[in-house]
C-alpha cells in the first residue's frame, strides 16, 4: 500500500517502512493530487488542507493528522466519501502544559494569591487547571459546551475576564455552530479585563482577534502577553510580535514526548483500519543527554528544562522564518523525562 506523509512527522516513516508500506515523505505544503496518485493513506499536520480540492478523484481512504486540532480536515467531505480520518487527541497535552508553566514562571516568581482563568477545559485546559490549583492559584474555568451539557464548575467569560490575573486560552477553533470560538477574545472581551497581568494563547491563532489584542496592550488593559499561535500564520502581525513579551512559532506542543504520542496514536488507528492492529510496534524515546536536574524550586527546575525566551529571541529576530523555525524546531523534552532533585536554596 502506498502511503503519503508529511516529512516533519517524526518516527512515522521508519515505523511504516518497517511494516512493509510504500512510504512517500514530503513537505506538508507540497502534498497535492499528483503526490496522492495511487495512495490509499495520508498522514498530515495542520499545513495540509484535506478537502475536496485535494482529495476528490484520489484513492485515499484513510487520513491521520498527527495533531490535536483537525480544522484543516473537511470532516464532512471525508465522512460522506468513505474516508476514515483520525486526529491525535490529547497527544501534546503534556507539552502545552509545560509551555504554559514555563510562561507563567517566566513572568511570576510567586504564584500565591493569583487567580488563573482557563478558557477551554478539554484535555489541555484540565491539566493546566489542576496544576495551577496544586501550585497555589485559584482557578476559574470557562467552557460553554461542557456547561451546556449540565457539567458544573464553570463561569461565564465576562466573570473570568473581570477576576483573573492570568488568562490562558485552550479551546478548539470553531467558526460556526452553537459555540463558535473564532475571535472569542475580541474587543468586548479585552474591554472587560480588570486585573489581567498575563494573557496566553496556545490554542489556535484566530481564537484571538489579534488587532483587538494589540489595541488592548496599547491601552494598558493587558500588561504581559505570550502568544504561540497567531492569525495569518506564517505571515504574522509584526507590530504585535514586537510588543508581546513571549512570542513563539506555534511550538507549544512540540516536545519529543508529544510528537511520539501523536505518531503512536495515528499509527495505531491506521493499523486498526488495515486490520493489522497486532502489528503495532513499540515506539520509545532515548534518555536525555543530561537526565538529572538539580533545583531549589519547581519554578527553577521547569525553567532550567525549558525557557520560552530562547524561542522568543529567535522569532523576533527572524519573523520571516516563522515556518522554518516551526518545521525545524529542536524538539524539547518534557519534565517527565528528567530526574528532578530538589536542593536547599542557598542564601
Amino acid at each position: 500500500m502506498k502511503v503519503v506523509m508529511d516529512e516533519k512527522i517524526p518516527y512515522l516513516a521508519e515505523a511504516l517502512q518497517g511494516l512493509g508500506f510504500n512510504v512517500v515523505s514530503m513537505p506538508g505544503v507540497d502534498i497535492d493530487k499528483h503526490a496522492l496518485a495511487g495512495a490509499e493513506a495520508l498522514f498530515v499536520r495542520t499545513r495540509t488542507k484535506c478537502n475536496a480540492a485535494l482529495l476528490e478523484g484520489t484513492s485515499v481512504r484513510f487520513i491521520g493528522t498527527a495533531t490535536i486540532g483537525y480544522d484543516h480536515i473537511d470532516t464532512l467531505y471525508c465522512e460522506s466519501n468513505g474516508i476514515k480520518w483520525t486526529n491525535a487527541a490529547g497527544c501534546n497535552a503534556g507539552a502545552v502544559l509545560q509551555y504554559v508553566q514555563s510562561v507563567i514562571y517566566s513572568c511570576f516568581e510567586s504564584l500565591d494569591g493569583l487567580c488563573l482563568g482557563v478558557v477551554g477545559v478539554g484535555e489541555i485546559g484540565s491539566r493546566v487547571a489542576r496544576w495551577a490549583e496544586w501550585a497555589g492559584m485559584s482557578v476559574l474555568r470557562n467552557d460553554p459546551p461542557r456547561a451546556a451539557k449540565g457539567e458544573q464548575g464553570f463561569v461565564e467569560l465576562d466573570e473570568l475576564a473581570a477576576k483573573c490575573d492570568i488568562i490562558t486560552f485552550h479551546p478548539t477553533l470553531e467558526r460556526s455552530g452553537a459555540f463558535p470560538s473564532y475571535h472569542l477574545a475580541d474587543e468586548e472581551f479585552f474591554s472587560a479585563l480588570e486585573r489581567c497581568r498575563l494573557f496566553i494563547n496556545a490554542s489556535r491563532g484566530p481564537v484571538v482577534d489579534n488587532e483587538a489584542l494589540l489595541a488592548a496592550m496599547e491601552s494598558g488593559k493587558v500588561q504581559n502577553v505570550a502568544l504561540d499561535v497567531w492569525e495569518g500564520e506564517p505571515n504574522i502581525n509584526l507590530s504585535l510580535l514586537n510588543k508581546v513579551d513571549i512570542a513563539t512559532p506555534h511550538i507549544a506542543g512540540y516536545s519529543a514526548e508529544g510528537k511520539l504520542n501523536a505518531t503512536t496514536i495515528v499509527l495505531a488507528a491506521f493499523l486498526k483500519f488495515c486490520g493489522r492492529e497486532n502489528d503495532m510496534p513499540q515506539l520509545s524515546l532515548p534518555q536525555p543527554v543530561n537526565p538529572t536536574v538539580v533545583a531549589a524550586t519547581e519554578r527553577e527546575a521547569l525553567l532550567s528544562i525549558y525557557s520560552p525566551y530562547d524561542d522568543t529571541r529567535c522569532l523576533k529576530s527572524l519573523p520571516a522564518e516563522f515556518e522554518s523555525l516551526r518545521n525545524n524546531y529542536n524538539l524539547r523534552r518534557e519534565p517527565s523525562a528528567f530526574n528532578v532533585k530538589y536542593s536547599a536554596k542557598k542564601e
